[in-house]
């Protein structure tokens, strides 16, 4: 009888079929090129921005070939002297670039995080529907329509009446006095003014969308405690959305940084340390398009401009790490204070 019972146990779970069997390591069909190639293109897409950076920096590195490295931290820039050798300092460029780049930055940055606590905040809604697509056309317009409206129109106004004001009243701060005094209007404060419209769309369509992804209800409880809306707006929205108003600060840095066509049409390009900020100047991207016609079957020349592309790429990948690093710890602090 024991028998018997013994036999009518169940044997346990049956094995799966072999098609639906975990395959051992080693064992099993190995898959075929076709399949292995079907799994790997989704992930190709993925590596296409990595490719594009390494190809840049690989050809630029092989053009210049990194021998007149140590000389791009002095100040004379002349690749074709009539006597010696040639000089590759762009020194004065990069202080140039930062001298354009970072007032404008900081012009956009105020302007445009007034034109987004004003359309997220104070206008009605119907009338932030229709003044933010000008925000939108702002984007749109090229570069070279901004450069040839400065060169044309607004460096009469700068000339004759702007920087003379400036001169005047402000002489007394270093960098606006000095016995260099203002001549036409093309130079420093018409390219940041240049600048600061190009790179007031970016930061404007960034803080707008970083202050409208508050959450509704923190903003009516604010309200609904007795604060006004400038108070709600200045301890909840700006410190809510503070990671997407940094991200604004760096992609605009990065597009007044790099502008080319526009800056070289007003900066009046000269390869000196300005004495005030009437005096001409360059930066690295306009000195890079004055020196274009100049590259086609001179080596000197093609050097010089990716020494200059080495540079400008070396300074915004720097800045794009840095501006990254900063989010994910602001990030970081803020899921840490939830």
């Amino acid at each position: 009888m024991v028998g018997d019972l013994a036999q009518s146990e169940p044997a346990g779970p049956e094995p799966l079929p072999p098609v639906l069997s975990p395959r051992s390591k080693g064992t099993g069909p190995r898959p075929s090129l076709g399949a292995i190639v079907r799994r790997a293109v989704p992930f190709v897409p993925a590596f296409v921005p990595l490719a594009i950076v390494v190809a840049i920096i690989v050809t630029l590195i092989i053009e210049t070939g990194l021998t007149h490295l140590p000389g791009l931290l002095g100040s004379n820039f002349n690749p074709t002297p009539s006597t010696g050798a040639p000089s590759w300092g762009i020194m004065v460029f990069v202080v140039g670039s930062f001298l354009t780049a970072v007032p404008a930055l900081l012009l956009s940055m105020v302007v445009g995080l007034g034109i987004a606590i004003a359309s997220v905040t104070y206008l009605p809604r119907f009338v932030s529907r229709i003044l933010d697509p000008f925000v939108d056309l702002l984007a749109g317009i090229p570069s070279v329509v901004y450069g040839i409206w400065g060169y044309l129109f607004v460096s009469t106004y700068f000339g004759n009446t702007l920087n003379p004001f400036l001169y005047d009243k402000l002489s007394w701060i270093p960098g606006f006095g000095g016995q260099t005094p203002p001549g036409s209007g093309l130079g420093i404060p018409i390219s940041v003014f240049i600048l600061t419209l190009m790179a007031l769309p970016i930061t404007t369509l960034l803080i707008r969308d970083a202050l409208r992804t508050v959450p509704r209800d923190l903003w009516e409880s604010g309200l609904a405690l007795g604060a006004t809306r400038w108070e709600v707006l200045r301890r909840v929205s700006i410190p809510y959305g503070r990671a997407g108003i940094l991200s604004a600060a760096f992609l605009g840095f990065g597009r007044a940084f790099g502008e080319t066509v526009a800056v070289a049409m007003v900066i009046n390009i000269e390869p000196v340390y300005p004495h005030n900020v009437f005096q001409g100047t360059g930066t690295i991207a306009s000195l890079m398009f004055a020196l274009l016609d100049s590259a086609y079957g001179n080596y000197q020349f093609l050097a010089a401009l990716c020494y200059m592309a080495l540079a400008l790429l070396a300074i915004t990948l720097v800045v794009n790490v840095v501006g990254r690093w900063s989010i994910s710890r602001l990030s970081a602090t803020e899921i840490a204070g939830l």
